[in-house]
């Protein structure tokens, strides 16, 4: 592993919570698995401190549970769990579309027709999963920014995060990513036509078929016996 001492960029207490978010979020660090101080200390090549200052953070977040005697270990992710976070997503992406419609500018509406391509790009050459999600964040992100409230931003930005280790957990059904495109571009025309109506309503709709994607996938795993 890459010695995160290197990166100067930010406060070494940050860069390992950040490094340890990403690895529960895209799940290179499963459900169940104990944070260890002294394993993680030795692998990330930092001192225990801001190893348990990232634990607790983590905590914070919903990301790791810390119980007596069984110590920190990464928190569970349900089917249930995420139909929880998309109910609450529905309408606040909706309003941030709305809000992007009423506020975006020239130069904004350039950039948001460039991440749609880049998405609809990827998909069309099967691009990896991991990269496929990354453009997905980078087009809901750049609507936040040009929504202009910093309030939804943050709010928003945490319910994506919940969103995104779902994603790389469960989400393997390619189709999905080809009705996404799709969902991106009438969300992005509407919000260039300054639309806000209808931004809001494509925007809603595309969080509607996640959730109702979310929900049959539930179903198939439990008729499979894979949930509890």
């Amino acid at each position: 592993m890459t010695d995160i001492q290197l990166k100067v960029q930010k406060p070494l207490k940050d860069l390992v919570y950040l490094e340890l978010k990403h690895k529960i979020l895209t799940g290179e660090i499963v459900s169940q698995t104990r944070l260890m101080e002294i394993d993680l200390s030795e692998k990330m090549n930092v001192s225990r401190t801001p190893i348990r200052e990232a634990i607790k953070r983590l905590s914070d977040d919903g990301l790791v549970k810390v119980e007596p005697r069984r110590g920190a270990y990464v928190a569970n992710i349900s089917i249930k769990d995420m139909l929880d976070v998309f109910e609450v997503r529905e309408d606040m992406e909706g309003f941030v579309a709305k809000l992007a419609a009423q506020r975006i500018n020239d130069e904004e509406r350039e950039k948001l027709r460039a991440i749609a391509a880049e998405y609809e790009e990827a998909i069309e050459k099967a691009d990896d999963k991991e990269h496929i999600i990354e453009l997905d964040e980078k087009f809901h992100n750049f609507i936040v920014k040009c929504s202009g409230n910093e309030t939804l931003s943050e709010l928003v930005k945490y319910v994506q995060e919940l969103s995104l280790r779902f994603r790389y957990l469960y989400y393997d059904d390619f189709s999905l990513y080809e009705s996404t495109a799709e969902q991106h571009n009438r969300i992005m025309e509407a919000i260039n036509a300054g639309r806000d109506a209808e931004a809001r309503f494509e925007a809603d709709a595309h969080v509607k078929a996640l959730k109702e994607f979310v929900f049959a996938l539930g179903k198939k795993m439990e008729a499979m016996g894979e949930l509890e």
